[in-house]
């Protein structure tokens, strides 16, 4: 990778933070003709949130923007490996949401009908159906479902390391091993970061250090209400009889869920209680509620082992949506952070609509208005 520190100097926009956020913008940003440097904490591009992410990209959301943001990213991953020359490995399986109470079926029916207006087709499914699309589950308690067909998985990998090389080839100077430490700032500008590898100066500044953004927010004098949250994975031995079919299981009201890797199960279950903090072990109290939890709905798991598992960071706001666009803090720093679990799926229409907000004053190819800057309250019926 290219570490040109005269690169950098004469940055149009420096971007913190090169996972998939970043990546995308650099590129969407670097393809209408801005010199853009990136500056990433690890040793090596790929190492941070995105490349412990589970893989799932969805339509299913109760917020129009966020099926726009899915919508957008689908088309755009439709043409990623003739333009990056990556594949991508995406797999419609389908997301299936279980719903276990007339709380959550009422406020999915209202859900799915706004999934209609911006054209995604979710199904409803009764246990009949449910249990002809994925026989293996047990439906116990369980009112209804919805389905979607085109929801499913992706490489996340793929997606990174496809932004990394096209953006290298558009010019963007790639900087790892490089940790942002401060700011020189003068009348409400940055007019360079401070880093461990010295300064960097910019025109326009783009945070988007995923669960680093608020401790990056930080030292450079911006409160940005971004915080970790520990969220583990875990992967199964072989499970026989399962084929990429097996859709994407989610258990909504303990947010347990499971999906087909790789002639295994991967699953993972979020827990409520996790507190704050950069904290990657795996939780072994934790790991037995959610390995009880997952084999009392998918009894199959009780035959196999696991296999590896891992911890990685959720990058979370006070209302469980993303930020995106200028913050008000500093004239010209901006966000694209705080996707609070979906930031894979819409790296892709994030980063495009980011970067227009940088060269254009504002995103046109998808509106992001509830995106931007806001007053944070907290978060209400979010499918997230």
């Amino acid at each position: 990778m290219p570490q040109s520190s005269n690169a950098a100097a004469n940055a149009d926009v420096v971007i913190i933070g090169g996972g998939v956020m970043g990546m995308s913008a650099a590129y969407h940003l670097a393809t209408r003709g801005a010199r853009v440097t990136v500056l990433e904490a690890e040793q090596m591009f790929g190492m941070g949130s995105t490349a412990l992410n589970a893989g799932g990209f969805r339509h299913q959301f109760s917020t129009a923007v966020n099926i726009e943001l899915s919508k957008l990213s689908l088309e755009l991953l439709g043409r990623f490996e003739e333009e990056f020359e990556q594949p991508i490995g995406y797999n419609p399986c389908g997301y299936l949401f279980l719903l276990d109470s007339e709380k959550d079926v009422t406020a999915f029916q209202d859900i799915v009908k706004l999934q209609h207006a911006h054209g995604i087709n979710t199904q409803w499914l009764g246990l009949d159906d449910v249990a002809k699309l994925a026989p293996q589950v047990d439906l116990d308690g369980i009112l209804g479902a919805t389905f979607y067909e085109k929801d499913g998985l992706v490489d996340p990998n793929g997606i990174l390391q496809g932004y990394v090389r096209g953006a290298s080839r558009a010019g963007v100077t790639l900087r790892s091993g490089v940790r942002v430490t401060g700011a020189r700032v003068k009348s409400g500008r940055i007019e360079a970061l401070q880093t461990t590898a010295g300064d960097v100066a910019g025109g326009t500044f783009l945070l988007a250090a995923g669960p680093w953004s608020g401790e990056v927010g930080r030292a450079i004098g911006v409160d940005v209400p971004v915080v970790p949250i520990r969220r583990q994975i875990a992967v199964t031995s072989p499970v026989p009889g399962l084929t990429k079919k097996f859709p994407f299981v989610i258990d909504f009201s303990q947010s347990l869920y499971f999906h087909y890797e790789g002639g295994a199960i991967l699953t993972g279950m979020s827990n409520h209680d996790e507190p704050p903090g950069f904290n990657t072990a795996v939780d072994e109290a934790w790991r037995e509620k959610h390995v009880e939890a997952a084999m009392r709905r998918l009894p199959l798991l009780g035959e196999s082992e696991i296999a590896h598992e891992w911890a990685g960071l959720y990058e979370v706001t006070p209302d469980d949506q993303a930020i995106i666009g200028r913050l008000p803090q500093m004239e010209n720093l901006y966000a694209c952070t705080g996707f609070s679990g979906h930031g894979l799926m819409h790296g892709p229409s994030a980063g495009l609509a980011v970067a227009e907000e940088i060269l254009d004053g504002a995103a046109h190819t998808v509106d992001i208005a509830p995106l931007r800057w806001r007053t944070f309250g907290a978060g209400e019926y979010n499918v997230v």
